[in-house]
């Protein structure tokens, strides 16, 4: 589908793997110009050999000065950044005794700071152009409680709130800001958040992600490029009148009307 994309300059973080990887191949082949970030500059390399013409940027995004220096390096190299893909960072799933104080303050570092160190910059750019789009990729853990995800499900709730409250405030400036809120996904983030289930519930990761699975009424974990596909249709004018929500794609786990 051709979704009047080309030549959009796309900043994506958290790019290297995972959904922000797959929104990149699904952006650069609707001719998008992209600059992809992550802390690894390995993990970079490993992009760029399957993303040619691709930016890679590395930057720890929980620091909001080294987070302005790359959205500046990203809007140098690119021009003024069109659509801003938040795909970085996650919290550390841990079950509910091992919780401190620093857990909390660690997740919410490690999900709502490292996506309003980058949105803060960008959006206020594109305000001031009168056109932009912001999708954050966040997750129903800020919706559904759970006992291993409780620090995690709050620095997801929070972005969720500011999602739809900077959608609201700037929607008068020509900028959406839409959140999408995967469910499970075959990733190795989602892999690796297994393991803090299986060990809460003293269960293998096997017998952990069998159970999750078949908790999915359509009997499967999505597949990262389907997520990367309903972002390319949220950035495009397809999706104009879109914004200040955050839609759920979970594959029906949580059938709730919202």
């Amino acid at each position: 589908m051709n979704l009047s994309l080309s030549g959009k300059n796309v900043l994506i973080t958290g790019g290297s793997k995972g959904i922000g990887l797959a929104c990149a191949k699904v952006l650069q082949a609707e001719a998008a110009r992209i600059a992809i970030c992550s802390r690894s500059q390995s993990n970079l390399d490993a992009a760029a050999a399957e993303l040619p013409g691709v930016i890679g940027l590395a930057a720890d995004l929980t620091d909001a000065a080294a987070a302005a220096a790359m959205v500046e390096a990203a809007t140098r190299l690119l021009g003024p950044i069109d659509i801003l893909v938040n795909s970085a960072g996650a919290a550390k799933r841990t079950p509910p005794d091992e919780l401190t104080p620093a857990a909390y303050r660690a997740a919410m570092d490690a999900k709502f700071f490292s996506y309003m160190n980058v949105i803060d910059p960008v959006i206020k750019t594109m305000a001031a152009r009168g056109w932009g789009v912001v999708i954050n990729i966040i997750g129903n853990g800020g919706k559904l409680a759970s006992p291993v995800h409780i620090a995690g499900g709050a620095a997801n709730a929070a972005l969720m709130l500011a999602t739809a409250g900077l959608g609201a405030a700037y929607a008068n400036r020509g900028v959406r800001v839409v959140g999408l809120n995967p469910g499970l996904t075959g990733t190795g983030r989602v892999a690796e958040g297994m393991e803090g289930t299986a060990r809460a519930a003293g269960i293998t990761v096997e017998q952990a992600r069998a159970e999750s699975v078949g908790r999915i009424p359509m009997g499967r974990m999505a597949a990262p490029e389907e997520i990367a596909n309903a972002v390319a249709f949220l950035a495009s004018d397809r999706a104009s009148y879109i914004t200040a929500v955050n839609i759920s794609m979970d594959g029906a786990a949580s059938p709730v009307v919202v």
